[in-house]
């Protein structure tokens, strides 16, 4: 890690939040769904389509999770009505998985009933280890109630995660694999990069090999390349998956995948609940610090 990295980790606690939503707004398309829609026309100008979330999560309170819900009501009213190419992406904590499983379950049970019927899918996002096996009961339990309608997500970091991948394949899911961004104790996640990445390049051929449609969710250009080998070997058709990136991360390697007919999937968050997602995202990757910061010398920011 270089020590520009590591000064951007140490200080982000004590970094005013301006500042860091100067550096951190590559990653988010704005506070309201306005720049949402936007943001996904635009990707669509460049032959992406996108993933819109509602920022927020970990909420205490009721009234707040069915605040969120409301919310991604109006996300899929907006998706419809412009015909967007995006999907929809939430958060359980955000549904209110910490407050009671049921409630959370029947909130996003009635997102999911109203994509169902406008044809939009709903991916059923991961968050830190303690959820993670709530979250794949919420997902078991609604994938009954709405075949093809829903999805979930993998973290490669974690070690239990082969096995889940193999479980996912045998039910059919759809399934997006990511590295994972939650820092996890020992026991539970793996914490080299090099493990990380054989652990993802392992748990997606599991998951190609299944027969599961899989989001290849990465930026990095190995696990890329790894992927496109898998591909490859396997004559994989264009129709069994897709490359799935974060808003404002590399978009040359992102052009380069589209131009060479892969899909890809663009990750949009929107809202006002920026300030964790942010912290996060500059925790995983503090380089994007030093691209804003090139950025504003230049005058100018990427999407």
């Amino acid at each position: 890690m270089s020590v520009f990295d590591s000064l951007v980790r140490t200080t982000l606690p004590i970094t005013p939040k301006p500042m860091l939503h100067f550096f951190a707004r590559r990653y988010v398309a704005g506070s309201r769904l306005e720049d949402a829609v936007a943001t996904v026309k635009r990707l669509a100008q460049q032959r992406c389509c996108a993933t819109i979330d509602v920022l927020g999560e970990s909420v205490t309170e009721r009234q707040h999770a069915v605040a969120a819900v409301a919310a991604y009501h109006e996300v899929l009213e907006a998706i419809a009505a412009d015909s967007l190419p995006s999907h929809l992406s939430l958060k359980p904590t955000q549904m209110g998985l910490n407050i009671d499983y049921s409630f959370c379950r029947d909130n996003i049970a009635s997102v999911l009933e109203r994509a169902v019927a406008k044809g939009i899918f709903v991916r059923i996002d991961m968050e830190d280890s303690p959820t993670t096996d709530a979250t794949l009961r919420v997902y078991h339990e609604l994938i009954e109630r709405y075949p093809n309608g829903t999805g979930v997500v993998l973290q490669a970091r974690l070690r239990r995660t082969l096995a889940d991948a193999a479980a996912l394949a045998r039910a059919g899911a759809n399934v997006r694999l990511c590295k994972g961004i939650y820092l996890e104790p020992r026991p539970i996640a793996y914490e080299e990069r090099d493990i990380i990445r054989n652990a993802f390049a392992h748990a997606l051929r599991i998951l190609i090999e299944g027969g599961v449609y899989v989001g290849i969710a990465t930026h990095d250009e190995w696990l890329v390349c790894e992927a496109l080998a898998i591909i490859h070997r396997l004559g994989l058709g264009k129709d069994r998956y897709e490359f799935q990136m974060l808003l404002g991360v590399d978009p040359e390697l992102r052009r380069i995948l589209t131009d060479a007919g892969h899909r890809l999937r663009v990750y949009v968050p929107f809202g006002s609940h920026w300030y964790p997602y942010s912290v996060r995202r500059l925790r995983e990757n503090p380089t994007i610090a030093r691209v804003g910061l090139e950025a504003f010398l230049r005058g100018r920011m990427e999407s």
